[in-house]
């Protein structure tokens, strides 16, 4: 094999959808704004008490100039549409135009933690109450995680390798990770890389309902009247996340092939730390998540004091954001207390296998404009009493490198640092 060429890998456009907006713009407005994006779920029925999600806005794939009523019923996998979507909105976000000269340099990572899921359910109701030979066959390729990844592939024209990393909850930062190592490396000079979940089945809100993972909202929570109260990581009352359907994607470059072309760097990937905890399939580890922080430093070659801002997994669950933050305690010590930590699931709740790469674009966003964005529906923690979470307003503040946590299911963790520009 060659040598690895060692170049440097930056951040030159992103695009997302999350239940603040369909948009990133639209986002990151109403991120900016305080806001939270939660409502008692209409994608489906449900009789699960945990029934307030996040669902994207006025998103309707059948009204894209490029999904025909064939490419509709044929593709019937969310995932798909969205993924292509954000795709093509994060080429025009970075002003990348797909030649002969860039596709073949262009690779695609969109890691997702349920694939398909929604597709495999219409299959099976078909089969169940209208027989075997109702089963689409589309079935198989609505459901390869790839797939998302290929489509987009074929609406853009670039024909770099295409896969989907599957690493849970964190599955957008290991794409994040692997595409800025392989651009370094050489093996390409362009990665879409992020994550895609459409989530909001029965099936799966009831899954996370009976693992006691998401909140339920009873008549004496506060969310009860008011669900954009529901997510609420590092507070006192936090009680689980709020499932949420989404799609984040951050297109990295090569500093040569920046220049070249003329692209904006927007922040660089600095740092990568990848572990696995090798002890329970949900409960975290805290030394593995540690050595994944001070993997992710070293690598950026920077010292722990050098971090001007924390992007936390924080999910609101009881246990993770008390481990979370026990962990950067054992990394950070005394210095905690003066680093902010923002958690922006707090107002696009927890999108599984695209958070990372929706808290990464909000990340490099908020580094660039000089402001940490809140923590939002918190009430104080004594437990966290030295912890900045950037309570429920944003603030202005300059900073240099931003740390990006993710953790996910199966005891995998990757974190990333990014350094401003």
């Amino acid at each position: 094999m060659k040598a690895p060429m060692n170049r440097r890998v930056f951040v030159t456009g992103y695009a997302a959808a999350t239940s603040l907006g369909n948009t990133f713009a639209g986002t990151w407005t109403a991120a900016t704004e305080g806001k939270a994006g939660f409502r008692t779920v209409s994608r489906c029925e449900t009789t699960s008490r945990s029934n307030v999600v996040g669902e994207i806005p006025d998103w309707d794939p059948a009204a894209l100039p490029y999904v025909t009523a064939k490419e509709a019923s044929i593709w019937n996998a969310d995932y798909i549409f969205l993924t292509m979507e954000m795709c093509r909105q994060a080429l025009e976000h970075a002003g990348l135009e797909i030649t002969d000269e860039t596709g073949p340099r262009t690779a695609c990572l969109i890691g997702s933690a349920l694939n398909g899921t929604d597709a495999y359910r219409v299959a099976m109701d078909n089969y169940v109450n209208r027989g075997p030979f109702k089963v689409s066959p589309y079935l198989l390729p609505n459901v390869c995680a790839n797939l998302p990844a290929g489509k987009a592939g074929m609406l853009l024209g670039f024909t770099g390798p295409i896969f989907s990393p599957q690493g849970a909850c964190a599955s957008a930062n290991h794409a994040i990770a692997i595409g800025a190592r392989m651009i370094r490396d050489g093996d390409c000079d362009f990665v879409l890389a992020g994550g895609v979940e459409t989530c909001i089945i029965p099936e799966i809100i009831q899954g996370f309902s009976n693992m006691l993972a998401t909140i339920k909202v009873g008549p004496r929570d506060r969310a009860h009247e008011d669900p954009r109260l529901a997510s609420r990581p590092f507070s006192l009352d936090r009680k689980g996340f709020v499932l949420s359907e989404g799609a984040g994607v951050l297109l990295l470059a090569a500093e040569d092939a920046i220049a070249s072309l003329g692209l904006e760097k927007r922040a660089e990937v600095a740092g990568i730390g990848m572990t696995s905890d090798a002890k329970h399939f949900t409960r975290p580890n805290r030394e593995t998540i540690v050595r994944a922080i001070h993997e992710a430093i070293d690598d950026a070659e920077i010292r722990s004091s050098d971090i001007g801002s924390i992007n936390a997994h924080g999910t609101s669950t009881p246990t993770g954001d008390a481990t979370e933050v026990e962990c950067l305690r054992a990394v950070f010590g005394k210095n905690i207390s003066t680093i902010p930590v923002s958690a922006n699931k707090s107002q696009v709740g927890h999108s599984l296998g695209a958070s990372a790469a929706i808290e990464a674009a909000l990340s490099i966003e908020a580094m660039s404009q000089s402001i940490l964005l809140p923590t939002v529906n918190h009430i104080p923690d004594p437990d966290f009493a030295d912890i900045d979470v950037v309570p429920n307003e944003i603030r202005k503040q300059s900073y240099e490198h931003v740390l990006s946590n993710s953790f996910g299911f199966g005891g995998t963790n990757c974190c990333i640092v990014f350094r401003g520009v």
